[in-house]
């Protein structure tokens, strides 16, 4: 498992995009896969560098493990924010004019589209979100 802390500001997600691709390198994988992953680190690095630390300052720690047969990799962020498990809201609904839509909910959906599971728990005051993707071709 290796990991990356960094501090919870958007400007930091092309550090976080860098360390999964290096971590990528020693593995095959399917590019609409990659994509995919890519999308969901993403969405779920700017929720929290927006909406975890309110007002104050805090730091993500990020860890990558993969697993082979199939290559599958495996993706926590883990931080000491404000309480907050995203799969405790409905999937917004999708079908309605953009005008008629509720802001937010769409970067979690997207998340849950584009990797094989997701999870969330609460441990010892820290936020610990846990994606999965299977990326072989």
């Amino acid at each position: 498992m290796n990991k990356i802390v960094v501090p919870a500001k958007i400007e930091n997600l092309q550090k976080v995009l860098n360390f999964v691709n290096q971590e990528l390198e020693s593995v095959e994988y399917d590019k609409k896969s990659l994509l995919q992953l890519e999308l969901s680190i993403e969405e779920a690095y700017v929720n929290i560098a927006n909406y975890a630390y309110e007002s104050e300052d805090g730091d993500v720690l990020i860890s990558f493990i993969i697993d082979e047969n199939p290559t599958q990799v495996t993706i926590q962020f883990i931080d000491c924010g404000t309480p907050y498990n995203p799969l405790d809201n409905e999937d917004p609904e999708t079908f309605s004019k953009i005008e008629d839509k509720e802001i937010g909910g769409l970067g979690i959906l997207l998340i849950k589209k584009n990797v094989d599971s997701i999870g969330y728990e609460y441990q010892d005051g820290k936020n610990i979100l846990t994606l999965k993707k299977i990326v072989d071709d």
